[in-house]
């Protein structure tokens, strides 16, 4: 099981990053008191996005995290409405599937469902 995945943001992409996640459901947690003033963790279900705040924040080309939207059409449509820039993507295995540019300029995938266990 994943729990975690950490993404670097710029102090001024916070905010912004924080409202796409709340797009997706996702809702803000309490992260460990010696770090706070340096993260933003948000939680939903069992799964976690960790905003490390860095003025040197790195963006991967092609790398980027895959979250399972719980209402497809209304989640990218929720994010198209605030403004975020969504790229639909071909179907990989029967199901939608788009790419959203977060404010750093990094891409998260929006899937209406996981891939099969067989792959196909």
């Amino acid at each position: 099981m994943l729990h975690h995945v950490s993404l670097e943001v710029a102090p001024d992409d916070v905010d912004r990053t924080i409202e796409l996640f709340e797009l997706l459901d996702f809702a803000r947690v309490p992260a460990p008191r010696p770090i706070a003033p340096f993260v933003t963790w948000l939680e939903r279900g069992s799964t976690q996005i960790h905003l490390i705040h860095t003025p040197s924040a790195t963006t991967p080309l092609l790398g980027h995290a895959a979250i399972v939207a719980t209402e497809y059409d209304a989640s990218v449509g929720r994010l198209r409405d605030a403004g975020f820039e969504v790229e639909d993507a071909g179907e990989l295995w029967g199901e939608r599937r788009a790419f959203v540019l977060t404010p750093g300029g990094g891409r998260l995938e929006v899937m209406a469902a996981p891939p099969s266990p067989s792959g196909a």
